[in-house]
């Protein structure tokens, strides 16, 4: 089945293609737990919150000032008011206000009983107990309003959001201590390869340290996840058969980098399609043209390439949304912009391409970005010098100096 075209494979998927496909299939994780508040960071809500009560709970005062009654606010000339006390915050007046009366008070008092309106102490002129009011004072001025932020059964934080630290500020303001929560997705990772050598190891001939892990621990450390880290496991059919087992006997999603091309030492796919299903494994895009996903049990699979600005690349694009929504996560698009680019970037027509891009405010107030240089997808400097993506569509060329394009900045992604 013909599901997209590049000039490499016409049976090459779309990177939307692509990423509607793995949204159709993969599904949140069953199960949540009750954590406290303060371990709640990042994790995703099982259920909606609802405002116990207004906020704020009680007319208070939006700055320093006295409290007044509208009727006394003079329309011309002046108006001479008694202080007859004081509202502060968490100290409310007890009595009640009457013709020609004032209380002084503080930002977010109680407004007292019989009084509508605050006027800022800038605007009053103090003489022993008395307080004389200035003309061109509105009714109503500076009183914050019960429900006026949030009413009472509203629904405030929604079933699906992942949690941010305005969030817990905000259940911490409602008297809130624990919170329903979805599990975390537990994620197996593991490399491939024979010439994947741990760090501390002694490097042979041929030999490279793996990058790879230590870049997916990183990205994973990101979200709500629960990371097992396998390991590096050598190009042998029976050893990577037997990783694949038990990771899809204790995982719900399975992570692997490396051997998902047509090598004759690359196994993953092969494997893939003995134990599970193979939804599709190759993309129209660069870097990362070769990443399997699939389905391993009740797992999903992810296969992503062995090169590393291309594990980062389809990892950022396809497994954290993925990922995401396997927590219970709603679904956020990475943020797109327009910069103006000021080099010359290379393309051939065919694939759609994630080139690494600086990105930076021009004098003039508009985006700018620049390549970092060399692009190759083993360039992974070129990874840790940038700041975004520059999307290039599928069927562009060359872009010349000056020319609009779309990025996708790195941050929040990892």
């Amino acid at each position: 089945m013909n599901h997209g075209c590049d000039e490499y494979d016409p049976n090459s998927l779309t990177v939307e293609q692509a990423q509607a496909l793995i949204d159709r299939i993969v599904e949140p994780v069953s199960g949540r737990e009750r954590v406290f508040l303060r371990a709640a960071l990042d994790r995703v809500l099982a259920t909606d919150v609802t405002a116990p009560f207004d906020v704020p709970p009680h007319r208070n005062s939006a700055m320093d000032g006295y409290a007044v009654r509208s009727a006394d606010l003079p329309a011309e000339g002046e108006a001479r008011l008694a202080v007859i006390g004081g509202s502060f915050a968490g100290r409310p007046f007890a009595g009640e206000l009457a013709a020609g009366q004032a209380v002084r008070i503080m930002t977010g008092a109680v407004v007292p009983t019989g009084a509508d309106t605050v006027v800022m102490q800038e605007n009053v002129q103090r003489q022993g107990d008395t307080i004389i009011l200035a003309p061109g004072q509105r009714a109503g001025d500076n009183v914050r309003h019960p429900g006026e932020d949030m009413q009472a059964g509203e629904v405030v934080l929604e079933a699906g959001r992942r949690l941010n630290a305005a969030d817990i500020g905000l259940l911490a303001s409602f008297g809130i201590a624990e919170i329903d929560v979805h599990r975390r997705p537990v994620v197996a990772f593991f490399s491939t390869g024979d010439e994947l050598k741990g760090i501390g190891s002694r490097l042979g001939e041929g030999d490279i340290y793996d990058s790879n892990r230590y870049t997916l621990h990183a990205l994973l450390e990101r979200l709500p996840v629960i990371i097992r880290d396998m390991g590096v496991i050598p190009d042998d059919p029976a050893a990577v058969r037997a990783a694949f087992a038990e990771a899809a006997a204790h995982a719900d999603v399975v992570i692997t980098s490396g051997g998902v091309s047509v090598g004759d030492a690359d196994y993953v796919k092969q494997t893939l399609d003995a134990l599970g299903k193979v939804d599709f494994w190759k993309i129209a895009m660069k870097p990362g043209r070769p990443l399997a996903f699939g389905r391993l049990g009740e797992a999903v699979f992810f296969g992503l390439p062995g090169n590393p600005v291309s594990v980062m690349a389809t990892f950022i694009l396809f497994a954290r949304p993925a990922l995401l929504k396997r927590a219970g996560a709603i679904p956020v698009p990475p943020l797109m912009l327009k910069a103006r680019t000021q080099n010359r970037l290379k393309k051939r027509p065919g694939r759609k391409d994630y080139q690494r891009g600086i990105l930076a405010q021009a004098d003039d107030g508009t985006l700018a970005v620049d390549t970092t240089g060399l692009q190759g997808s083993h360039v992974l400097s070129s990874m840790s010098r940038a700041n975004c993506f520059i999307a290039l569509p599928r069927e562009s060329g060359d872009v010349e100096a000056g020319e609009w394009v779309e990025v996708i900045p790195f941050a929040g992604l990892f």
